[in-house]
């Protein structure tokens, strides 16, 4: 099950309490103050990995919580600190304070983390009270509370290409056809219900991440339809794959719907560089409604059957090409020394 948002609460450890202790040996008179210093707390620290693609297993558990400091011991020892709690989320996570809604960080990359609650200081043992003139201090500090705070969670895949389109474009076809992920795949609308990301091979060492992402309907960016809740996953890719099915009637208008549906989204999701793609030309009525949405749209359109596995190569070099241009890579991402 894909899981794209969840609160959680966290709370960092307290801080180990001082120590008022005085050193007591046989032979030793008058030893003097010895008591220890207070652990710090645990911190609670958020980390993207690339193992977790949904927020689901985060979303399960509403509370984490970071271990305590120990109190300082005799003969100046500090306390242990408190143990941290990692939590792994999935990469393209950004964290949200959820009382204020501003965003403390984009968990875009592997291994990127956030101090999502810092641990409370270890309170001070007498040891640090003694001076010349006060020799005998019975006085420690406490150890202080950590943070807490509640956490919005907001996943964005973070994928190189994203695939849109009407519900039945062909986007879970393709998808299966050049990577190795397995999205549902059937005859009828609405069998994606939620987004698969998967790693297509272009040529002999370059990749592509492609996300495909649940079928948009008109009044997506108003909420209806399931593809509303998708939208933002689209934001994170590089370019676009216009997926249109020419076997379908009136293709031109499908595709002027998903335009008109990133735009009322975003302006931005609008400029968005991306390929129209006419998808399922398995016959020559195909073939020709591909060539007339071309002329009616008055730019290029290429052709693709991933059924029969025609045209795939082509389009997945193009895309890898338009990608480049977009990020200012120009070297191969697949290549043994890159990886």
């Amino acid at each position: 099950m894909f899981r794209d948002e969840a609160v959680i609460e966290v709370a960092a450890g307290k801080g180990g309490d001082g120590l008022v202790s005085f050193r007591r040996e046989k032979y030793v008179s008058e030893g003097g103050p010895d008591g220890g210093d207070g652990g710090h707390g645990g911190d609670v620290i958020l980390r993207a990995v690339d193992t977790e693609s949904s927020l689901l297993r985060v979303g399960r558990n509403h509370h984490y919580r970071a271990e305590n400091g120990r109190p300082g011991g005799p003969r100046k020892r500090s306390g242990r600190r408190g143990k941290g709690r990692i939590i792994e989320v999935p990469v393209g996570t950004l964290v949200r304070d959820a009382e204020h809604g501003n965003l403390l960080k984009d968990l875009a990359q592997p291994g990127a983390e956030l101090v999502a609650a810092e641990g409370g200081r270890g309170g001070h043992g007498n040891t640090r009270f003694a001076t010349p003139v006060r020799q005998v201090p019975r006085q420690a500090k406490p150890g202080l509370p950590g943070e807490s705070r509640k956490l919005l969670l907001e996943l964005k895949l973070v994928a190189e290409v994203g695939l849109i389109g009407l519900p039945n474009a062909g986007k879970s076809t393709f998808l299966a056809a050049v990577t190795a992920a397995r999205p549902k795949v059937a005859n009828y609308p609405f069998t994606t219900l939620q987004p698969h990301v998967g790693m297509a091979t272009v040529g002999d060492y370059d990749t592509l991440v492609i996300a495909d992402l649940p079928g948009l309907i008109e009044g997506a960016a108003e909420g209806h339809g399931l593809g509303h809740q998708f939208l933002r996953h689209v934001e994170r890719c590089s370019v676009l794959l216009h997926l249109v099915d020419v076997s379908a009637p009136e293709p031109a208008a499908a595709y002027r719907a998903i335009e008109q549906e990133l735009a009322a989204y975003s302006q931005t999701l609008a400029t968005r560089p991306h390929l129209v793609v006419a998808s399922k030309v398995e016959d020559e009525a195909a073939a020709a409604a591909a060539g007339d949405l071309a002329l009616e749209l008055g730019q290029d359109v290429l052709t693709i059957s991933s059924v029969r596995r025609q045209g795939l190569q082509e389009l997945l070099a193009q895309a890898r090409e338009l990608v480049r241009r977009e990020t200012g890579n120009s070297e191969p991402t697949g290549l043994p020394w890159k990886r």
